[in-house]
């Protein structure tokens, strides 16, 4: 595995170093410790809302000291722009039912909390013990909607951010570290 200054995207000049791996690692460690404090005797199902969570969600589960289930969603309300359209679409749905089930929503980042307001309702309804959110990333500058991020890795700037999961047009979700996207100021 190589280091961040040998990622070729690295030394890209647009992109300005916000966390490093190291800083990442251990704050994901935390979180994973807290939710196993917090969910011990629970029928804990982490869903992850792909595709941005999955190297969050990944690295989160192996730091989670609980028998847990995942399962995947997939959710666009961005496309190919760095603009919340602001309509949810489902593109993939949960496959197991969540009825008496702890669930925790794993997500890359919250933003306006359209998404994650859209997807808390749901899974109420399909009548989940408990409905939480674990998010790597939070800017609560942008919220439209208000929505209880019970575990966050980080709060950052209202700019936009790429790495870790977190693309532009599909590019960047490879890069260890996260880092602002100089062009796309928001």
């Amino acid at each position: 595995m190589s280091n961040s200054s040998q990622h070729s995207e690295f030394n890209n000049p647009k992109i300005k170093p916000l966390f490093d791996q190291q800083t990442i690692e251990k704050r994901v460690k935390e979180l994973g410790q807290q939710i196993t404090r917090d969910y011990v005797g629970h029928d804990l199902v982490l869903i992850c809302v792909l595709k941005g969570a999955c190297i969050f969600m990944s690295d989160l589960i192996r730091a989670i000291d609980l028998p847990v289930a995942i399962e995947f969603i997939a959710v666009s309300s961005y496309g190919a722009s760095s603009k919340s359209s602001g309509e949810v679409r489902i593109m993939k749905d949960s496959d197991m039912s969540l009825k008496n089930k702890d669930v925790l929503i794993v997500e890359d980042i919250v933003d306006t909390g359209l998404t994650l307001s859209y997807l808390q309702d749901m899974f109420r309804r399909r009548e989940a013990n408990s409905v939480a959110v674990a998010a790597c990333f939070d800017k609560p500058e942008r919220r439209l909607k208000a929505v209880d991020v019970a575990y966050t890795g980080f709060v950052i700037p209202n700019a936009f951010v790429v790495g870790y999961g977190l693309d532009y047009a599909g590019r960047y979700r490879n890069l260890p570290f996260v880092g602002i996207l100089e062009d796309l100021q928001e």
